[in-house]
């Protein structure tokens, strides 16, 4: 039985658009420069990703179904942070922004990237925007790149 398995190679002429939630700067800049460096290292151009702000992680998803939807990005990578606070609002944003952000995938047909931060401290999120537990920033351009070479190997659909 053969395997498919995706190569960690953007190939040229894919473009790769990046979402990110201005809210949490200090966490959100870390984790685009991390998805950047990344394309860049596996293939891609700068001139070939394109970065669109957002205000707060509620608003990842419809942008990111716009351009996932346009026909132009072969992948798109959301990232936010959304920290605990003192009530359960962030419960409420990072489950709509997941269900959300996965719709916007399986409608479009092109991979969006699940690259937001749930975390109970603002500790947590900058050790896992560069610090002790990496880069999620990373890790979705990463994943970013890998799916769309093994949907690129699987039958199109009809």
């Amino acid at each position: 039985m053969p395997e498919i398995s995706g190569r960690l190679l953007a190939h040229p002429e894919d473009r790769y658009a990046i979402v990110v939630s201005r809210f949490n700067d200090l966490v959100t800049d870390r984790l685009k420069e991390g998805a950047v460096d990344t394309l860049l290292r596996h293939g891609g151009t700068l001139d070939h990703i394109d970065v669109v702000r957002v205000p707060g992680s509620f608003e990842l998803p419809i942008v990111a179904e716009r351009l996932a939807s346009s026909g132009t990005y072969a992948a798109v990578i959301a990232l936010g942070a959304v920290i605990q606070g003192e009530t359960t609002h962030h419960d409420y944003i990072n489950h709509a922004v997941a269900q959300a952000l996965m719709q916007a995938g399986q409608k479009s047909g092109c991979p969006v990237l699940f690259g937001v931060l749930t975390c109970s401290t603002m500790d947590q999120a900058l050790n896992r925007a560069g610090g002790k537990a990496g880069n999620k920033g990373h890790e979705a351009a990463l994943a970013a790149i890998e799916t769309v070479d093994v949907l690129r190997q699987l039958p199109s659909s009809r």
